[in-house]
């Protein structure tokens, strides 16, 4: 298995579009995962940064590092997004992969700090990530969000 990271590997951007769109986007919100990910490619600031789980050739997993997750904790940054492993891949700890490859590239940014937000209780916490506050979105919603201290 191996992460692969879009804005490094350009090679892979009409593919991580068309993997996290099917995962994540619907027919309102498509070019809102173009626009995004074709952007991080050659940007100035660190952020976004796109990923995608391998399996060999096969894509079987994504996530995002974003500058907000439409969370109104705007004072909050870098954002994990977009996880997800494919059914047939669960439970084998390759979440992790994609999580902790992302932590690596936080601190190398000179981040000492990473959030996520989700609905989610129990797994994100095997991976030091802890509850502080809820957090609520443009469509009315709320989420949990969830801290990580990637500095030690």
């Amino acid at each position: 298995m191996t992460v692969i990271n879009v804005r490094k590997n350009p090679e892979y951007k009409e593919q991580a579009i068309a993997y996290i769109q099917s995962k994540w986007g619907n027919r309102r919100n498509k070019k809102v995962y173009e626009d995004c990910i074709s952007h991080s490619i050659g940007a100035k600031n660190p952020l976004p940064v796109w990923y995608l789980l391998m399996d060999s050739e096969t894509i079987i997993g994504c996530a995002g590092l974003i500058t907000n997750d439409f969370i109104s904790r705007m004072d909050l940054w870098p954002w994990l997004c977009a996880i997800f492993v494919d059914k047939k891949y669960r439970g084998q700890g390759l979440g992790n992969l994609i999580i902790s490859q992302a932590k690596k590239d936080v601190v190398e940014m000179g981040f000492d700090k990473l959030y996520l937000c989700t609905d989610f209780v129990g797994y994100y916490e095997k991976y030091d990530f802890a509850y502080i506050a809820e957090g609520y979105h443009p469509w009315g919603e709320s989420s949990r969000i969830y801290e990580c201290d990637v500095s030690q």
